[in-house]
C-alpha cells in the first residue's frame, strides 16, 4: 500500500519543526515519510498472537538489595594521599576571587 503525503502535510510538519525546506528537500521528505508509513503498514501485517507486549528491549526491574553497613566510604584512604587537607576534605587553592 503506497502512502501518499500531501504538500500541505509537509508544509505543516515543516512549520511544527521550524524548518525551512527547499522544494527538493520537501520532495525528499515526502518520499521518506511515505516510506516510513509503508514500513509501519508492513509491520501491521505481522502475526503477533501470543507475543507479550513490552516497553523495553531488555527486561527491567527494580534491583533491591539488603541495606548493609560496610566499613565506610574509604575517605580516610583517599585523603591519606592529599598534599593538603582540612578536616575530612581536600584543601585546594582558591580559584575565584
Amino acid at each position: 500500500m503506497a502512502n501518499v503525503i500531501s504538500d500541505e502535510t509537509i508544509e505543516y510538519v515543516g512549520i511544527l519543526a521550524k524548518l525551512e525546506l527547499s522544494d527538493e528537500e520537501k520532495e525528499n521528505a515526502k518520499k521518506d515519510m511515505a516510506d516510513m508509513l509503508d514500513y509501519i503498514d508492513k509491520l501491521g501485517e505481522l502475526d503477533t498472537k501470543g507475543i507479550e507486549p513490552m516497553s523495553h528491549l531488555f527486561s527491567t526491574g527494580n534491583v533491591m538489595r539488603e541495606d548493609v553497613v560496610t566499613n565506610g566510604d574509604g575517605s580516610e584512604d583517599t585523603l591519606c594521599n592529599a598534599p593538603e587537607r582540612h578536616d575530612s576534605a581536600f584543601s585546594v587553592p582558591k580559584t575565584v576571587e
